[in-house]
């Protein structure tokens, strides 16, 4: 372990294959393709096979395959015991010292949890999400959503499908998530990513320790053909997100500890997407 342990933090003094490991852990539990993390983090084919190729060999991420596609998963048992070395090793096994955050129970208030939703465009998942969580557990969350290229306008496709579910559409607006990034900006308690290319993206840093999770799904916007087709993807869409939302909105937030929470939020966003119209 003692020579282990020094072999992986050189792997990872590295910069760009930090980049690679810190997008497979924003990314984890999915199996991420090598095109799309040389894609994400502009970097060239033959390269990200040597970084992948470290990584692989210090244990810090695996690979398995999808037909002629390898795909790449951080290996979190091995990451686990890296940590964990170090807060022994290091922090003399005295984890209030090293880590910013709590381990016990988030502590209640009588203030609401602040939810941040990020899309790319903020024009139909994230809006989506926001106007849910807003609808049907707004007493316990606020709700927020923003893009890291936000469109000018609202998809809408997405706006008819809120409409036609009750949803109040006059709040709604495309932002871009340095609007919740500033000294004016709500606190955020859990920030959500909704499509694959928002988590390969590097998102402002916020302040505290917002529980966060992947919940990806297909791009309705993409969606090709006649407009009842189009129209059917965004109703697809808004039944995944709902599901999501519903399952996170009954966690019992006082009895769970930020271990279990983020342990269950991450459960949430692997319930495949098709299950949950």
């Amino acid at each position: 372990m003692e020579k282990v342990i020094p072999d992986q933090l050189t792997v990872l003094g590295h910069p760009q294959r930090l980049a690679v490991f810190r997008l497979l852990m924003r990314r984890y539990p999915d199996h991420v393709p090598a095109g799309e993390l040389a894609t994400a983090l502009g970097i060239k084919p033959s390269t990200m096979s040597s970084y992948l190729s470290a990584l692989e060999q210090a244990d810090l991420i695996a690979q398995e395959r999808a037909g002629t596609s390898r795909l790449y998963a951080v290996h979190m048992q091995t990451v686990q015991q890296m940590f964990s070395y170090l807060l022994v090793d290091c922090c003399r096994g005295r984890p209030e010292i090293c880590l910013p955050f709590s381990t016990g129970k988030i502590p209640m208030s009588d203030r609401k949890f602040s939810v941040l939703f990020i899309c790319t465009g903020n024009s139909a998942r994230s809006i989506f999400a926001e106007s849910i969580l807003r609808k049907f557990a707004g007493d316990l969350f606020n709700a927020y959503s923003a893009g890291t290229t936000p469109r000018s306008e609202l998809n809408p496709f997405a706006l008819e499908v809120l409409t036609a579910k009750g949803h109040d559409v006059s709040v709604l607006r495309a932002k871009h998530v340095s609007e919740f990034t500033g000294p004016d900006a709500p606190q955020i308690d859990f920030i959500f990513t909704v499509c694959d290319q928002a988590a390969n993206e590097e998102c402002p840093p916020w302040q505290g320790q917002a529980l966060s999770g992947h919940w990806g799904m297909p791009d309705p916007v993409k969606a090709v053909g006649t407009d009842a087709e189009k129209a059917l993807a965004f109703q697809h869409a808004y039944g995944a997100l709902k599901r999501r939302i519903d399952a996170f909105a009954a966690l019992p937030m006082n009895s769970l500890d930020q271990i279990s929470l983020q342990s269950a939020v991450d459960e949430i966003g692997r319930t495949r997407t098709e299950e949950q119209v």
